[in-house]
C-alpha cells in the first residue's frame, strides 16, 4: 500500500460530463493517482479516445452512457460500472450547462435544462452512488463541481448561479446525513478556468476585462484544480466533509 495519502489505489471513480473540458482532465488526474475510472456522458463515442488512452496506460477504464437528468439512465450506468469495475466509491459530479440570458428574457426550457443538469443531475448521481455504498457497507467520497457563482452573482447567469448555490447547499446537506455511513461530500467552486471550450473568449477583449477583476490577474489552468480534487478524493482529506473550496485566484474576495 502506498504511503502517499493522496494515492487512490483500489478506488473506483465515476466522472460525469467527461466528454470534454474539465471532465476529461479530472478523469486523467484521478487515473494518474491510481484510481480505476468510469467516464460518463450522454454520448459514449465522444469518450472512447480518452478510454483508449487510459487503458494504454494500464488504467482500468470504461466509458458509459449516462443522462444525469434521468434516474433510470443513472441506475443503468451504475449497474454497468459495477459489472466491470466494482462498486463506485468516488464520484465527481462535473456535468453542467449554462444559459446566458437576462432574468426578464430567461425562458422556462433553458431554465429547466440548467437546473435539471447542474442540480437535479448531481443529486440523482450522488444519491444513487450513496445508496449503493451504504448497501455494500463501504465509505466513499462525493465531489460536486460547483462555481464561485454559487456564492456571488454575475449578470445574465441567474439559472446557473441558482443551480450552483443549490449544489453547494446540497453538498452540505448530504455531508450531514451521510457522515454516519463514512461517505464524505464536498464541493469545489472554481473561478474562471481556461479550457478548449472557453479559451477564445477568455483571450478576447471582454475576457481580458474579466481577468482584470481577479486579484491574481490571470485565469486558472485545469491543473490548478488538481490539489482540491485529490484532497477531497483521497485519505489526505479523510476528516473533511461538508466543505466548499474556492479555487479562483482570489476572485470571491475581490473588492466590490
Amino acid at each position: 500500500m502506498s504511503s502517499n495519502p493522496f494515492h487512490l489505489g483500489r478506488r473506483v471513480a465515476l466522472v460525469t460530463g467527461a466528454s470534454s473540458g474539465l471532465g476529461i482532465h479530472f478523469a486523467e488526474t484521478l487515473a494518474r493517482a491510481g484510481a480505476a475510472v468510469a467516464v460518463c456522458a450522454r454520448r459514449v463515442e465522444k469518450m472512447q479516445e480518452l478510454v483508449v488512452t487510459l487503458q494504454a496506460a494500464e488504467v482500468p477504464a470504461l466509458a458509459v452512457a449516462m443522462d444525469v437528468t434521468d434516474a433510470q439512465s443513472v441506475r443503468a450506468a451504475f449497474d454497468e460500472i459495477e459489472k466491470h469495475l466494482g462498486t463506485v466509491d468516488l464520484i465527481v459530479n462535473n456535468a453542467g450547462v449554462a444559459a446566458t440570458q437576462s432574468v426578464l428574457e430567461h425562458d422556462e426550457a433553458s431554465w429547466d435544462q440548467v437546473v435539471d443538469t447542474n442540480l437535479k443531475g448531481a443529486w440523482l448521481v450522488a444519491q444513487e452512488g450513496a445508496k449503493r455504498l451504504v448497501a455494500a457497507g463501504k465509505g466513499g467520497s462525493i465531489i460536486n463541481i460547483a462555481s464561485i457563482l454559487g456564492e456571488r452573482v454575475a449578470g445574465g447567469a441567474a439559472s446557473y448561479a441558482a443551480s450552483k448555490a443549490g449544489l453547494i447547499q446540497l453538498s452540505k446537506a448530504m455531508a450531514l446525513e451521510l457522515a454516519r455511513h463514512h461517505i464524505r461530500v464536498n464541493a469545489i467552486a472554481p473561478g474562471y478556468v481556461s479550457t478548449d471550450l472557453n479559451r477564445d473568449f477568455l483571450a478576447s477583449e471582454a475576457g481580458q476585462r474579466l481577468m482584470s477583476r481577479i486579484p491574481q490577474r490571470r485565469f486558472a489552468s485545469a491543473q490548478e484544480l488538481d490539489g482540491a480534487l485529490l484532497l477531497f478524493a483521497s485519505d489526505a482529506g479523510s476528516y473533511i466533509t461538508g466543505s466548499v473550496l474556492a479555487v479562483d485566484g482570489g476572485h470571491l474576495v475581490s473588492s466590490l
